[in-house]
């Protein structure tokens, strides 16, 4: 063989190392922070002078919201039915009979003045409309289009009705709170407006302007409130604000709104119609009248979160500065390292 052969199948051979790049070798510019001393006390401060006085702002906005809460579903029914011995089962006949009376008369004083808009709420403790039935027993095609009258798959057990479908169909719709509030200050009728209570979402994308309730609530099983057949479901926002589901087993849902103000120690009679049943399961209902400000209702988690954080930035910083007070160490010294100590002092 000639040594041309040879040079020739030795170039052939692919060289196996590896082509050389900055990339793989790791040689690129690069961001490397060293954590100082300095630079952390300074930014546990920075965080702590960041965070404390948002969680001022947001307690004392909390703290000025006048509420009142007032639970009536143990009150609002006949005293004979209050009894240990009665149980939920009788509380829920009662309820659900047409033969009772079930208006209920409640007094409530105003702590301090209320200024408008004042909102109005109900409050539903253990009702977990969380669960995963009961949100998905709702058909949101229908909901959006009258060409979708019929997907009612989705929600057995309330999907038809005399072998046509009901709309809204679902257990959510089924289930529709019907408690009704009316209000009087001094015998005078306090007037509640209950438009604009949904989601504009809601009202213009998920509930067609076109399409109407048909057969709900007749017949067979009832269930929760009624709904008016000549008003599209876009216009029924009770309907709207109950069926955008709570993640939480005890939630509040806007009623209507108060647009004068209460003055402070008015007393406000409110007739209760307590028509939905929560006997049957152990749930509370409540009454809630309350303002807003900027951080919404009355709420004291986030200004003590915030609070919280900041105040543990701030201990943090000063633990970091009496230490490095009391017991410095330069920067970067190599008998510090664990292979320079001694063996018998690790």
């Amino acid at each position: 063989m000639s040594s041309g052969d040879g040079a020739s199948q030795s170039s052939s051979k692919k060289s196996k190392k590896p082509q050389y790049s900055r990339f793989t070798q790791q040689e690129l510019p690069a961001c490397k922070p060293i954590l100082t001393p300095a630079w952390v006390i300074a930014t546990f401060i920075s965080i702590g002078f960041v965070f404390v006085p948002i969680g001022l702002a947001a307690l004392s906005a909390s703290q000025r919201v006048v509420e009142i809460v007032d639970r009536y579903d143990d009150q609002c029914i006949p005293s004979s039915k209050t009894d240990e011995s009665d149980s939920n089962l009788e509380r829920a006949s009662f309820v659900q009979s047409d033969k009772t009376n079930k208006t209920c008369i409640r007094t409530l004083t105003v702590p301090k003045k209320m200024q408008s808009p004042v909102f109005i709420y109900y409050e539903l403790d253990n009702f977990y409309q969380n669960h995963r039935r009961y949100v998905k027993s709702r058909s949101d095609k229908q909901l959006r289009s009258p060409d979708a009258e019929s997907d009612t798959k989705t929600c057995a057990p309330e999907d038809m009705n005399n072998n046509k479908p009901i709309v809204p169909c679902g257990l959510v719709a089924w289930s529709l709170f019907n408690d009704s509030y009316g209000f009087k200050i001094s015998n005078k009728e306090v007037p509640i407006n209950r438009k604009d209570i949904a989601w504009e979402s809601d009202k213009t994308h998920k509930f067609g302007s076109d399409v109407f309730p048909k057969n709900f609530q007749i017949g067979g099983l009832i269930g929760g409130g009624k709904l008016n057949e000549s008003l599209p479901l876009s216009e029924q926002e009770d309907l709207l604000v109950w069926m955008r589901t709570a993640a939480l087993p005890n939630f509040r849902k806007l009623y209507g709104r108060i647009e004068s103000d209460l003055e402070a120690n008015q007393e406000i009679t409110v007739v209760i119609q307590n028509n939905y049943n929560t006997y049957t399961f152990g749930g509370k209902k409540k009454l809630v009248i309350s303002t807003a400000t900027w951080i919404g209702g009355k709420n004291d988690f986030l200004g003590v979160a915030y609070l919280s954080i900041g105040g543990i930035c701030f201990f943090l910083a000063i633990s970091f500065i009496l230490l490095y007070v009391i017991k410095p160490r330069s920067f970067g010294d190599p008998a510090f390292l664990s292979w320079n100590r001694n063996p018998e002092m690790i």
